[in-house]
């Protein structure tokens, strides 16, 4: 099957439950894979998805952890030991591209990657015994670990465990995430929590690649990769294990979940319009180019610093906006990629700021 970008784009934002319908499988596809957290993000990409009042996924009771790419996501309750089993590197070279590791920084450490996680991961099971910020934790754990896996902190003046070392090493530890308070503190592993150990098998990781294609599809290898953080090399042995399906996007050879080519098919239309958080599902993907084809747009949407959020209308991206809270009220800031104006926007804005829980003021609307 050749599917053209519009098909593609069309299959994707349906895929992700952004047609918010009741029952909706695509919402259930990313809950199952988990939500970006940065501030009121995910609760934003939530009232994206879910019909009815707006909700945190703290209420929904979804966890937080440090999963993805290091990054905090939230997922469903009680599925983190899976995840760590799913996260887990394939060998070493696997590893060190998730950590970023180069061979001469691997060689300075005096030892493997796999092994680096996991020393990391037995100082945080020691550590972590009650609630404690990230700072508590890093000086904590760098006490006790070998000098290879720190750096110098010049402003200060000590040593810190490598940051992406400590958050890949937190899911082997089954330790969580708690961000209740102003301050994002890590939570002890649950009782009985045995850490995973020796590389991760193909059939484990395999889960990981199953659902990030559900959600990202249809996906090429090296982009699927990038999206896990890794190489296409180190993941094939799981994307091969993973049974998909294969399909061209222009031309491109894709993956896609074999239990949604009837969606691929004949996905629906496109809902008239969605207000979508920085860093939310449908702009994770890294075929970006697929997404927003213009490069000037893509530098606007992805910008080094401060993401702005994306508006979505009938299957396109066509502008971003940003919010201004003043005190209890909300107010949005949409930008327009080309002059045009777009049904619904209040009712959409209204849901933004309903999950932020806070009242909109006021929508303000220009172009670019």
């Amino acid at each position: 099957m050749d599917v053209s970008r519009e098909r593609a784009i069309a299959f994707r934002i349906a895929a992700q439950g952004l047609g918010r319908v009741d029952d909706d499988d695509g919402a259930a596809a990313v809950l199952a894979l988990g939500v970006q957290h940065l501030g009121p993000a995910a609760a934003i990409a939530l009232a994206a998805r879910l019909p009815g009042a707006p909700e945190t996924p703290a209420e929904r009771g979804l966890e937080l952890a440090w999963t993805h790419r290091g990054a905090p996501h939230w997922h469903g309750a009680g599925s983190l030991r899976s995840w760590a089993d799913a996260l887990r590197p394939l060998d070493d070279d696997d590893a060190a591209a998730r950590l970023n590791w180069s061979g001469p920084g691997v060689e300075r450490t005096g030892t493997t990657p796999l092994a680096a996680i996991d020393t990391v991961a037995g100082a945080l099971a020691d550590v972590v015994r009650d609630p404690m910020t990230k700072g508590e934790v890093s000086g904590a754990v760098s006490a006790v670990l070998p000098r290879a896996l720190q750096y110098d902190c010049v402003p200060c003046g000590a040593t810190h465990v490598h940051d992406q070392l400590l958050r890949l090493g937190a899911g082997p530890a089954g330790i969580g995430l708690d961000a209740s308070a102003r301050t994002l503190r890590l939570t002890p592993r649950p009782p009985g929590w045995t850490p995973p150990s020796g590389p991760g098998s193909p059939a484990a990781v395999a889960r990981l690649v199953t659902a990030a294609v559900r959600v990202l599809g249809p996906v090429t290898t090296a982009d699927l990769a990038a999206w896990v953080g890794t190489g296409a090399g180190p993941l094939r042995p799981a994307v091969d294990a993973a049974g998909l399906a294969e399909v061209t996007v222009e031309g491109r050879r894709a993956w896609v979940a074999p239990d949604r080519l009837d969606l691929l098919t004949d996905p629906p239309t496109p809902p008239r319009l969605r207000l979508l958080p920085p860093f939310d599902p449908l702009l994770a993907g890294r075929d970006r180019a697929l997404l927003v084809p213009e490069t000037g747009r893509r530098r606007t949407l992805w910008p080094s610093l401060g993401h702005p959020g994306a508006v979505l209308a009938d299957g396109e991206v066509v502008g971003t906006w940003r919010p201004q809270a003043s005190g209890r009220t909300l107010t949005l800031a949409v930008t327009a990629f080309d002059d045009g104006s777009w049904s619904g926007l209040d009712e959409e804005a209204e849901r933004v700021a309903a999950a932020r829980g806070l009242r909109l003021a006021d929508v303000r609307t220009g172009s670019s």
